[in-house]
C-alpha cells in the first residue's frame, strides 16, 4: 500500500518516524545540509510543507491534508529510490539560516566560508569590493553582502544555468544593487578590477574522489565538483591570477576540501593560513596579496 494511504500515517510525527526508519534502512548518503537520517527527514518534511525548519517538535501533531500526505510520500520515496538529495527535491537549501532556491543547475549550497562570513571570523577588514569566484547559486555572494553591508560584490561562474539561479536568489534577497553577476572563466569577466577580498569555493574533488562519489552527489553538476587528478586544477589558476586582482592589503579565502596536503606540497613556499571551524580542519585557507605576489606563476 502506498505510504500516503497507510492508516498509520496520520500526523506529521507518523511521517517523520516513517521517513527516519526508511532512510536508515536504505543507508542513504548525507552531506547536503544534514548529516543523519533524523535531520534529513525533518528538513524534507518541514520544507516540503513550507514550515519553519529549525524544530519539528511544534508540528508533530499536525495532520497533513490528503494532498500534503501524497506529496510527503512521493518525496520520501524519491529520496530513497532515486537517491536525490533533499534540497533538490524541495527546491531549497539553507546556509546560516538564509534560504536559497536551488535546483540541479548548481551545487547545493554548503561551505565553511559561509560559516565564517556569518560568524565574522574572516581575516578581511571591512572589505568594500568583494569577488566571489565559482559563485554557483550565488549563496556566498549573498552571505558576503549580508556580512559586509557597505560592500559591492562581483559574482562569477562559467555555468549559464547556475547563474540564472544565482540571479533569482539575488533578486529574492533584494541585493541586485550590490551584487553583479558575470558569466565567464574565473577572472576573465573582471579583468582590470581589484578587490579587497576574493572568496571562492571552487571545484576541488580529485579523480579518485570523483570515482567514489555516492549516488546523491552524482546528481550535482560535474562541472562544480571535478578538478583534475589532484583536485587543484582551478586552485592553481586562482592562486596565479589572484595577485593581479587584489588590492594592496587584500586577501584570498579559498575552500579546498581535503586538498591541504597536495596544496602545500605544490606550493611549499606559500604561508597558507588555515581557517578551521568546529567542523573543519585545514579545508579553507587565507593568503594575502603580499604573500602571493611574485611567488606563483
Amino acid at each position: 500500500m502506498p505510504a500516503a494511504n497507510k492508516p498509520s500515517l496520520v500526523t506529521l510525527e507518523d511521517f517523520f518516524r516513517f521517513a527516519v526508519r526508511r532512510f536508515r534502512e536504505a543507508r542513504l548518503a548525507y552531506g547536503h545540509g544534514t548529516t543523519n537520517a533524523t535531520d534529513e527527514a525533518a528538513f524534507l518534511i518541514l520544507e516540503a510543507l513550507r514550515l519553519p525548519i529549525h524544530h519539528i517538535d511544534p508540528w508533530l501533531d499536525y495532520k497533513p491534508t490528503p494532498a500534503e500526505r501524497a506529496r510527503l510520500a512521493t518525496l520520501i520515496d524519491a529520496r530513497i529510490g532515486l537517491r536525490v538529495p533533499a534540497p533538490y527535491l524541495v527546491g531549497a537549501a539553507y546556509m546560516q539560516g538564509v534560504r536559497f532556491q536551488i535546483d540541479k543547475r548548481a551545487l547545493i549550497p554548503r561551505s565553511f566560508i559561509g560559516d565564517m562570513l556569518a560568524g565574522g571570523t574572516l581575516p578581511a577588514v571591512k572589505p568594500r569590493r568583494i569577488l566571489d569566484l565559482c559563485t554557483g547559486s550565488g549563496c556566498l555572494a549573498i552571505l558576503a553582502a549580508l556580512a559586509f553591508p557597505r560592500a559591492t560584490i562581483d559574482a562569477v561562474d562559467l555555468s549559464a544555468g547556475a547563474l540564472a539561479l544565482a540571479r533569482r536568489n539575488v533578486a529574492t534577497h533584494r541585493l541586485g544593487d550590490r551584487i553583479t553577476i558575470h558569466r565567464g572563466n574565473l577572472f576573465k569577466p573582471v579583468q582590470g578590477r581589484h578587490y579587497d577580498l576574493i572568496i571562492s569555493n571552487p571545484p576541488y574533488v580529485d579523480a579518485g574522489g570523483m570515482a567514489k562519489l555516492p549516488r546523491e552527489f552524482r546528481h550535482e553538476p560535474r562541472l562544480a565538483l571535478a578538478a583534475g587528478d589532484d583536485g587543484l586544477d582551478l586552485v592553481r589558476r586562482i592562486l596565479t591570477d589572484a595577485p593581479r586582482h587584489l588590492t594592496r592589503n587584500g586577501g584570498l579565502v579559498c575552500e579546498i576540501g581535503r586538498g591541504a596536503a597536495p596544496l602545500e606540497a605544490a606550493y611549499p613556499g606559500l604561508p597558507f593560513l588555515w581557517l578551521d571551524t568546529e567542523l573543519s580542519e585545514r579545508e579553507v585557507f587565507w593568503i594575502t596579496r603580499t604573500e602571493l605576489a611574485g611567488k606563483v606563476s
